[in-house]
């Protein structure tokens, strides 16, 4: 019998999330976004680190049409009303219809809290962008706002389905997302990495609080429960002995 309750339903390892490394590690990526900001920032008044200049450099010798096309692809994909509404508002409408609330809360929290701290950090540091800009840009640099989307929804995803090829397909998701934005030179490679700690830190600390009920109701939709059932004891028969006589015999 499968427990409705997803908290009940959820795996004892899911339900010590709460309060074990997972919030821990996300925290600390969080920090590590503001404090890469901050020697962004402190560093000769934002100007690129040399891994920053070397990728650009790379990226601009390797330049090709069809590099290019899928460079604005994930471009459109990670701006404005298709990233902001449509993809996401999509993504919570799928899981609603699939019964999984709890996931398509999470994914909403989730995905705004990135948004907005996004826009926070963007004002905060204020990184100039490149000057070999192809695509039109908001203000601020550091972090990338597509790439933290993209690795926010990335990792969501991940949690909520636990299949190697979603893993597999997020991973390349975000990869592809940070390569466009700095080939189209929108953003510094250091903008992108910072970008993906950001999502993922956002990711893990949103998660861990819901992390019981998740699990809980994926394990429900999937009619598994790890729900202790009370076993019937019953008692053996007693062996006859071969000169008994049946129950059911006639004597």
């Amino acid at each position: 019998m499968v427990n409705k309750h997803p908290e009940v339903a959820a795996t004892p390892k899911a339900k010590r999330v709460r309060r074990r490394w997972p919030l821990i590690s996300g925290i600390v990526a969080l920090v590590l976004v503001v404090l890469l900001g901050a020697l962004i920032t402190v560093r000769d008044q934002g100007m690129p680190f040399a891994i920053d200049t070397l990728w650009m450099r790379v990226l601009g010798e390797n330049r090709a049409p069809l590099w290019e096309f899928l460079a604005l692809v994930m471009n459109y994909l990670g701006a404005g009303v298709v990233a902001s509404f449509v993809i996401p508002g999509a993504i919570i409408i799928a899981l609603l219809l699939i019964k999984r609330p709890w996931a398509a809360l999470y994914f909403l929290i989730a995905t705004v809290v990135t948004g907005g701290t996004v826009q926070l950090l963007k004002h905060l540091f204020g990184r100039a962008r490149p000057d070999t800009i192809l695509v039109n840009v908001d203000f601020g640099s550091f972090p990338s706002g597509h790439v933290a989307n993209a690795a926010v929804m990335a990792l969501v995803l991940s949690i909520l389905f636990p299949r190697l090829w979603v893993w597999i397909a997020a991973a390349v998701y975000t990869v592809m997302m940070m390569l466009s934005r700095t080939y189209l030179g929108a953003h510094w490679l250091s903008d992108t990495l910072g970008a993906v700690l950001l999502g993922v830190g956002i990711a893990i600390v949103v998660a861990a609080p819901l992390a019981a009920k998740i699990d809980g109701e994926r394990r429900i939709k999937g009619g598994q429960s790890t729900g202790r059932q009370p076993r019937s004891e019953s008692r053996p028969e007693p062996r006859l002995q071969p000169s008994e006589p049946r129950p059911d015999e006639t004597i």
